[in-house]
C-alpha cells in the first residue's frame, strides 16, 4: 500500500486555483521529490500532507488514513520540517525535544527512548543542555529534523531542507536525510536541482498547481547510446522511430570524438535492447552502450518549458 495518495487534489485561496487536479503515490521508504518554480504549488501540497490546510477537492491518504475524515490518525503519522525550521530559541535543546515529544503523546521511559534514540541519529549528544538561539544554523536544522522523528512517523514531508546551509552541512544533511528513508517515506521540496537528484528516488514536477510528470531519477532505465557520425543522417530518424516503438525517451547530445550520442531513458532494459538490435538490422553498429547519469535538469526544464495540459 503506498504511505501517500493523492487523488485529483486541488486547493483554491479565494479564486486563486493553486493546487489543479494533481494525483501520484509515495511507496514505502521511496524519497519524493517535488518541483517547480514558485507558486507551482508545492508548499501548499505539503500543508495539505501534514494537515495545515483542508484540501477544496480530491482525496489525499497518509498510511491509509483520509486527511480530512481521520485527520487525527494522518497526522499522527507524519513528522514535518518547515522552510524556516521553527523552534523555541529560549530552550534547551533537551527540553525542547521532551515538549514536542509530550505533545506527540510520548512519555516516561518511551520519550526518553526518543529523545536519546533520535539525538544518536542526529549527532545531537553534545548539544543536548546549549540553548537552541545559540546553535548554528545546521545544528537548529537537525533539532527541526530530531522532533519530527521522535515518533517514528510513516512519512517525513522536509520543505527546502537545505536552505541556508552551507556546502558541507548540505552534504551532512543530504546524508542524514537518506538514513532516515531507511525507516519512513519521505516527501521533500527544494529549489537545487543537484540535491533532489542526490536524494530522491522520483521526482514530481509542477507548473501553474498542475503536475506535468512524474519520473524516475538514478542510472536505472538510463543509458548513454553512441554510433559513429559517419553513419549518416539517416540514424537520428530510425533512432526516435524505434524509441517511440519501445515507449523509450531519447535525447540527442553534441558530436564528440566523431561520435553521435543520444541519452535513452527507457522503463524496462529490454527496450534499449529492441533499440540497439534495430539498429544493428539496419547497418548501424552500436559502438557504446553504458549508464548515464541523472539527466534531471534537462528533464525539469524540457517539462516545464511545456504548458500545463488542462
Amino acid at each position: 500500500m503506498a504511505v501517500v495518495s493523492l487523488e485529483g487534489l486541488s486547493k483554491r485561496y479565494g479564486p486563486h486555483l493553486a493546487v489543479d487536479d494533481v494525483s501520484f503515490n509515495v511507496g514505502h521508504r521511496e524519497v519524493m521529490g517535488l518541483l517547480g518554480p514558485n507558486g507551482s504549488g508545492k508548499t501548499t501540497i505539503l500543508r495539505v500532507l501534514t494537515g495545515y490546510l483542508r484540501p477544496s477537492a480530491g482525496t489525499v491518504r497518509v498510511a491509509g488514513f483520509d486527511v480530512v475524515r481521520d485527520g487525527r490518525a494522518a497526522r499522527r503519522r507524519v513528522g514535518y520540517v518547515p522552510e524556516d525550521a521553527p523552534l523555541y530559541p529560549h530552550m534547551r535543546v533537551n527540553e525542547f525535544l521532551e515538549f514536542m515529544g509530550r505533545l506527540r503523546g510520548l512519555d516516561g521511559s518511551g520519550l526518553r527512548a526518543a529523545i536519546g534514540g533520535a539525538s544518536e541519529r542526529l549527532s545531537l549528544g553534545d548539544v543536548g543542555e546549549t540553548i537552541i538561539g545559540r546553535l548554528s544554523r545546521g545544528y537548529r536544522q537537525r533539532v527541526c529534523l530530531a522532533q519530527a522523528v521522535l515518533h517514528q512517523p510513516d512519512l517525513l514531508v522536509l520543505d527546502e531542507p537545505t536552505n541556508g546551509l552551507d556546502p558541507r552541512q548540505i552534504i551532512e544533511f543530504r546524508e542524514l536525510i537518506r538514513g532516515l528513508a531507511e525507516q519512513c517515506s519521505i516527501v521533500v521540496t527544494s529549489h537545487i536541482l543537484a540535491e533532489i537528484a542526490r536524494l530522491a528516488d522520483r521526482v514530481a514536477i509542477l507548473l501553474g498547481g498542475r503536475l506535468l510528470a512524474v519520473r524516475p531519477l538514478g542510472a536505472a532505465g538510463l543509458v548513454r547510446l553512441r554510433v559513429r557520425n559517419d553513419m549518416g543522417a539517416g540514424v537520428t530518424p530510425l533512432l526516435r522511430a524505434a524509441a517511440a516503438e519501445a515507449g523509450a525517451e531519447i535525447v540527442e547530445e553534441p558530436v564528440a570524438d566523431g561520435m553521435v550520442s543520444w541519452r535513452v531513458r527507457a522503463a524496462e532494459p529490454a527496450a534499449v535492447d529492441r533499440l540497439v538490435a534495430r539498429l544493428g538490422a539496419a547497418g548501424i553498429a552500436v559502438v557504446e552502450l553504458s549508464e548515464a547519469g541523472s539527466d534531471l535538469e534537462e528533464t525539469f526544464l524540457a517539462v516545464t518549458a511545456r504548458k500545463p495540459v488542462h
